[in-house]
């Protein structure tokens, strides 16, 4: 593999070298007030980025699969019943960390490629008013599949149900529209190294009133991820533990990146990268495995390659021959898909490179796709009209 080029794996996406900069800093004191003045704007930023005026963050050092737990553990007791759909790989991981906390769970089935079924949700919900929070998946990383959350919310509201709503963000928040107060979400959940454009090593969540309010009725034991803790630790300017300051000042300054280009330029420059992705895989007479447009994510394009094809050496051979990493197909999809990520720092001629790429690699193994077809659809994309500028300069 090959430093000098791009990834298109979803996530760890590519840093732009002034943040990869801001994570590299000296040693600092983590208890004098100078952390204060990089945690304090991180956080702020965070919130402004996620569309919260009202809702609480909290930084762990961890994943979003920590961001998972911080949302169970924070507000729900053992045998709590929750309601969560199972679509794709992570929605399965998220029910499966349920399941070992002891967790009551009604699960949904959809095929691998759908998305969340609103009426479905509604529906439980009417069935089971015991049910205490609903489990949404935005953007299923594994199958390239968005789901309304906004409609999600309408089912609960419908259904009369007082369950709170959790929603992992981990591959669209900072990438593609998210609403926390005007969707009704009472915990999101993400992580540094996806739209954020940082490495691994940061949870973010942001709750609401209510569920920080169900913090002290809940059973489930956390230590290391008690956000009363936490929020003890902001007040003070610091953390309940030795905090990661490179990552957070990271955080900052990608915060301070994105709301200067502007939460709508940044949604509008990963829609117009992703419908370049589109065209090209409609090119070479592929399919995505989302199964309908209003599904498509604009962070990721899982690619269904022909029956009998197994998709993993594709991957392994782009890496090899070229030095380019695309994503594996996971789960029920595994082998029969490779994922092209199309998120964080990512312009037009970068995307065209992963296209190529990929084009290259699919004639190497065999598959009839037509020399330069990809590229050449994807070129009319981003040539178009009104297609927005660069990301802001580094």
């Amino acid at each position: 593999m090959s430093f000098q080029n791009p990834v298109f794996i979803p996530g760890p996406t590519n840093m732009p070298e002034d943040l990869r900069r801001a994570c590299d800093m000296p040693t600092l004191d983590h208890r004098s007030p100078l952390f204060g003045e990089i945690l304090h704007p991180a956080l702020e930023g965070v919130a402004k980025v996620v569309g919260t005026k009202k809702g609480e963050v909290f930084v762990f050092p961890a994943t979003g699969t920590a961001g998972w737990e911080v949302a169970l553990t924070n507000t729900l007791s053992p045998g709590d019943k929750v309601l969560a759909t199972r679509n794709g790989m992570f929605s399965h991981r998220w029910i499966d960390m349920c399941e070992r906390h002891g967790l009551d769970v009604t699960v949904i089935r959809r095929e691998w490629g759908e998305g969340i079924d609103a009426a479905a949700v509604e529906e439980a919900l009417r069935a089971d008013p015991a049910i205490k929070a609903v489990l949404a998946t935005h953007n299923e990383t594994a199958t390239g599949v968005v789901s309304d959350i906004a409609a999600v919310r309408r089912a609960m509201d419908a259904a009369g149900s007082d369950a709170l709503l959790f929603v992992d963000g981990v591959s669209s928040i900072a990438s593609m529209p998210f609403h926390f107060d005007d969707w009704g979400v009472d915990v999101a959940i993400t992580g540094s190294q996806k739209g954020f454009m940082l490495p691994p090593g940061l949870a973010i969540t942001v709750f609401s009133a209510k569920a920080a309010d169900a913090v002290e009725g809940a059973g489930l034991p956390r230590t290391f991820l008690d956000i009363r803790d936490m929020r003890k630790g902001y007040a003070a300017g610091g953390f309940p533990y030795t905090p990661p300051v490179g990552l957070l000042n990271g955080l900052n300054l990608s915060c301070r990146r994105l709301l200067d280009e502007g939460m709508k330029g940044v949604w509008a420059r990963h829609h117009h990268i992703a419908e370049g992705v589109r065209a090209a895989v409609e090119a070479w007479g592929l399919e995505l495995c989302a199964v309908s447009p209003e599904l498509y994510s604009d962070t990721v394009s899982a690619i269904r390659t022909p029956e009998g094809f197994d998709a993993n050496r594709l991957v392994a051979h782009a890496a090899t021959r070229y030095g380019v990493a695309f994503g594996t197909g996971l789960g029920e999809v595994a082998g029969k898909v490779f994922r092209i990520g199309h998120l964080g720092s990512l312009t037009e001629p970068m995307a065209l490179a992963g296209i190529a790429t990929a084009e290259m690699a699919m004639r190497d193994l065999g598959l009839e796709v037509e020399s330069g077809s990809g590229t050449a659809a994807a070129e009319e994309v981003y040539r178009g009209a009104g297609a927005p500028m660069a990301m802001a300069a580094e």
